[in-house]
Formats: structure tokens, C-alpha cells, sequence
């Protein structure tokens, strides 16, 4: 029998206004804190080397856990250091709302930011969408499984220049649920990080799920041992729903310090295969995603118009870009990947304040 949870009743909907200005906060208000909520007033924190063993820990109840727990700094990041040494640039794929097309974007980055001279562009993907992994799918994947050898975790070869780790290549079948908590999806993203022998890489680009949650927050605090995030793209819809949600994204990056390389317009109006004629199907009410960059004073990298035959491509692994070149949705993406990879030369994402 499921475990019923108690809800929070819904805040009021505010009126239709325009958003206010960001706000500063500290960091700390974003990150969990490292002092139980019974700690007495002079913890030290479960982190420091004192913890258990300070004056202050006298009569705690939780001394003996803290005394006996391991101190000091987590010796795994030393490993993700390691292993993404000869990673040029780690680019993160964000939305705070689902269904917008974060995986289908990701899988098109991999698919472009690979192609070229080979040796010069070799892309990594890794899908740390727990709960909901795509990737395998949208590459024709599924059913392939990881392999380790004595160097590590061997990444699923897609072509000689793109390779792709998700946890559905770990999955028994693809309909498997995933009902992990918080710890449990750490430990694999950590073990994807620290294990996972990708070799000298130009790009590893990471798909992540929607929210700003676990996953978010373990790939930062990892990523930051081996040089932090190179980058994010934001991916939104035009709409409102997606916006209102993305801005939160986009708080999360300035507090979390992860710089914008700028936001993506996915499905940014209808262009028809057959006559070419365009229509919008979620219409910009509040600016789309132009106005969301203007509001934040971040860069539009692209607008991307929906096109049927991206869904066929994604469901029989194929490439989108390779199958229909001259689609204006595979000219847009295109341009998207040139303007991140001028964005990745100049060093120019944005860090938010």
C-alpha cells in the first residue's frame, strides 16, 4: 500500500504581472546544512574534523555518530578530478519544466558538437535523468549494457567521436521504475563522475532532470573537484507555464554559480514538412524566451521550431540532423551549436548575480 503524504496547502496564484527583478541571496539558503537540527548552539558541523569531539558536542545526541563518521573532505572528489582531467568543457542541459525537450536538445548537441575532423570534437553524454532516462532511447540504444574493465566504466559508443552512459543501459527493462532516494542517485552520479573511462574529451554535456533537486546539486558539487560547470543551456517553451518554472532554473544557476551560456526556444512555432507553412503552437504570451533573456540579461542562443520528424528520428535512433539537414529545425540547431561553441572559445558564459 502506497504511503500517503501529507500536502502543503497551494499558495494563492498571483495576478498576471511581469516578474519581479532577482533578487540576492546567499548560497547557504540554497545548500542543506551540515549542522543537525538538535545540534546544541557551538556545533561544529558533521564535516569538521571537531565533530563529536568538540567542547560543544558535550551531551549531543548525536556525538557518538559524529565522533566515529568519517572527517574531512570527500576523498572521492580527488578520483573525479582524475578522471575528467582531459574534459575541455563540461556543459550542463537545464529546464526546470518537463516536457519541454531537455533530452531531445541534449541528444542534438551530442549529435553536432561531435561531428567534424575526428579526434577534434569527441562528445560525451551522460544521462543523469534517474528516474526518466531518454537518452538511450533517442540514440538506439536500449538494451545495451555497461561493462567495466580494469581502467573503469566503458561509456556506450554511439559513432568514434560520441559516446552516451545513462543508468537504462543498468536497468533490467526499459520499463523498469526507479524508487531511489536522494543518497542512492549521489552515489550514481559520484560512481558516473569518478568511474566511467571516458578518455580525452572536447565536450561532455549532461543531461539532467527537470527541478533543481539531487541530481543538480551532487553534478555541481562533483563537478566542481575537476574545474566546475563549463556551462549551462537552458531549454524552455514559449509559454508561460515553462517560463515561470525556467526562472527558477535560472535562480538556481546564480546561486549555485554555474555560469549561462543562454537559453534554447524549443518548439518555437510550427513549420509544416509538406507546404512550409508556420503556425504557433504554444504562443509567446509573456515574451517566450526572448523575454526571459532580456529579464536576465542572457543571450538567446537559438529558436527552435517543432518538426513531426524529430519524434520519428528520436524513436528509431537516428539522427535527426543527418536525416533531414535541410529542416529548418536542424538549421536552427545548428546555429544553437555554433553559437556555443563561439560562447565555449571566448569564455563568455554568463555567471548570474
Amino acid at each position: 500500500m502506497a504511503a500517503t503524504v501529507a500536502l502543503l496547502p497551494a499558495c494563492p496564484l498571483p495576478d498576471r504581472a511581469p516578474p519581479p527583478e532577482p533578487v540576492a541571496q546567499a548560497v547557504a539558503t540554497l545548500l542543506p546544512s551540515h549542522i543537525p537540527e538538535n545540534a546544541p548552539e557551538h556545533c561544529p558541523g558533521t564535516e569538521s574534523t571537531e565533530a563529536g569531539l568538540a567542547p560543544g558536542c558535550a551531551g549531543c545526541p548525536n556525538q557518538d555518530a559524529c565522533a566515529t563518521a568519517p572527517k574531512g573532505p570527500d576523498p572521492d572528489l580527488a578520483l573525479v578530478h582524475d578522471r575528467l582531467r582531459d574534459v575541455k568543457h563540461k556543459i550542463l542541459v537545464l529546464s526546470g519544466k518537463g516536457g519541454v525537450g531537455k533530452s531531445t536538445v541534449s541528444a542534438m548537441l551530442g549529435w553536432a558538437l561531435s561531428e567534424g575532423v575526428e579526434g577534434e570534437n569527441d562528445t560525451g553524454l551522460m544521462d543523469v535523468d534517474i528516474c526518466g532516462p531518454s537518452l538511450p532511447l533517442l540514440f538506439g540504444l536500449e538494451g545495451q549494457r555497461l561493462h567495466s574493465t580494469s581502467s573503469g566504466i566503458l561509456p556506450i559508443p554511439v559513432t568514434s567521436s560520441l559516446s552516451l552512459v545513462s543508468i537504462g543501459f543498468l536497468l533490467p527493462a526499459s520499463n523498469s521504475a526507479v524508487i531511489w532516494r536522494g543518497p542512492k542517485k549521489n552515489g550514481l552520479i559520484k560512481q558516473f563522475l569518478k568511474d566511467v573511462e571516458w578518455g580525452p574529451l572536447e565536450h561532455l554535456v549532461i543531461d539532467t532532470p527537470p527541478g533543481t533537486s539531487d541530481e543538480h546539486l551532487s553534478v555541481v558539487q562533483y563537478l566542481a573537484a575537476a574545474g566546475g560547470v563549463t556551462g549551462a543551456v537552458i531549454v524552455t517553451t514559449p509559454q508561460e507555464v515553462a517560463l515561470q518554472d525556467v526562472r527558477k532554473e535560472l535562480d538556481f544557476c546564480r546561486k549555485a554559480g554555474v555560469p549561462v551560456l543562454g537559453v534554447v526556444e524549443n518548439m518555437s512555432g510550427f513549420v509544416c514538412p509538406s507546404c512550409g507553412g508556420e503556425s504557433d503552437i504554444f504562443v509567446p504570451s509573456t515574451g517566450g524566451a526572448a523575454g526571459l533573456a532580456s529579464e536576465w540579461g542572457i543571450e538567446v542562443l537559438g529558436q527552435v521550431p517543432l518538426d513531426p520528424r524529430i519524434g520519428k528520428s528520436g524513436d528509431f535512433g537516428q539522427s535527426f540532423l543527418e536525416e533531414y539537414p535541410d529542416s529548418p529545425a536542424s538549421v536552427a540547431y545548428r546555429q544553437v551549436v555554433a553559437r556555443i561553441k563561439d560562447k565555449l572559445a571566448d569564455g563568455s558564459a554568463k555567471v548570474l548575480v
